[in-house]
């Protein structure tokens, strides 16, 4: 296996795929045809300075995920009317204020409430740090209640199995094998960089980082792990970042949970769904070179390249 650095995310009825600074997101349209549209991320110098450090690069990554997401997801509803008739794509107020309420929601259900129902066992459990390992176990139950609920969706069920073919694609490139539906379709749905697995490690050094915090004080105790959110999310990133550039079996043990959650958030894709994932992998990522012996790197098409 030959670490290519592509990543993605299934959208709607879709697949981004970004390879650097470039990214792709095509997806299948009503009337059958596939839409691709390709984009260049802008970072700022301080940003790109900021990226070069550990830890800091995590919580530089992790932010531009969420908001990389949120546009492309976006796009891909833009293709599908609601009920009224009206395109759904957002403004960038829209994406915005979408995105401060996802935080909000996540940070509130994933954080907050299983802190809160941790307190229920202090009649029982004098023990700080016993306490702390409660809460990670109530919110490692939420977490894996939640993805399990949206698996029984018929639409996020879609998005799982454009999420298969995501995985698949890069797979299929990363084990040397020529981008084509039926090699697609031989490849693992399952890999080790992907977001899930990053989710279940924040959740997993979450339980570690905050039992070290030793203070009395319920309230003081929860303040302090929201501002341990970051660093939080900085350990997973490299956490991961480690674990896909090499197969010894200290990076497989770290990200196996991960693969067995993934038996829950991707689906083994139609044909149609793969055709899509390709197209966006094409549209960034010059597979033929880097099956060539191309460094990674610079393996971008030559449109992309003009650009």
């Amino acid at each position: 296996m030959k670490a290519s650095g592509i990543g993605g995310q299934a959208v709607l009825e879709g697949v981004m795929m970004q390879n650097r600074d470039r990214y792709a997101v095509s997806v299948r349209k009503p009337d059958g045809t596939i839409q691709t549209k390709v984009e260049k991320v802008q970072d700022s110098r301080a940003v790109s300075t900021m990226k070069r450090f550990p830890i800091l690069r995590g919580v530089i990554s992790f932010l531009n995920s969420l908001i990389l997401g949120m546009k492309t997801l976006s796009f891909s509803a833009s293709f599908y009317e609601d009920e009224d008739g009206n395109e759904q794509e957002l403004t960038k107020g829209e994406l915005t204020l979408t995105l401060a309420v996802s935080i909000l929601l996540a940070v509130g259900i994933f954080m907050v409430l299983p802190y809160a129902l941790s307190l229920l066992f202090q009649k029982f459990v004098t023990n700080i740090t016993v306490l702390s390992l409660i809460e990670g176990a109530i919110r490692m139950v939420i977490f894996l209640a939640y993805v399990w609920a949206i698996s029984l969706t018929k639409d996020i069920r879609r998005v799982y199995m454009y999420h298969g073919a995501e995985h698949k694609c890069i797979n299929c490139v990363e084990h040397g094998m020529p981008l084509s539906v039926e090699n697609v379709q031989k490849s693992s749905r399952f890999h080790r960089r992907c977001g899930t697995s990053f989710l279940l490690i924040v959740m997993v050094i979450s339980i570690l980082v905050f039992a070290c915090i030793r203070t009395p004080s319920p309230i003081m105790r929860l303040v302090l792990r929201l501002l341990l959110v970051p660093v939080v999310a900085g350990l997973s990133y490299e956490v991961i970042r480690f674990s896909g550039k090499t197969e010894n079996k200290l990076a497989l043990a770290l990200t196996q949970p991960g693969i067995w959650l993934q038996h829950l958030t991707t689906k083994e894709p139609e044909d149609d769904m793969v055709e899509v994932a390709i197209a966006s992998v094409e549209a960034v990522f010059d597979w033929e070179g880097f099956l060539a012996g191309k460094d990674a790197s610079s393996c971008f098409p030559k449109e992309v390249e003009a650009a």
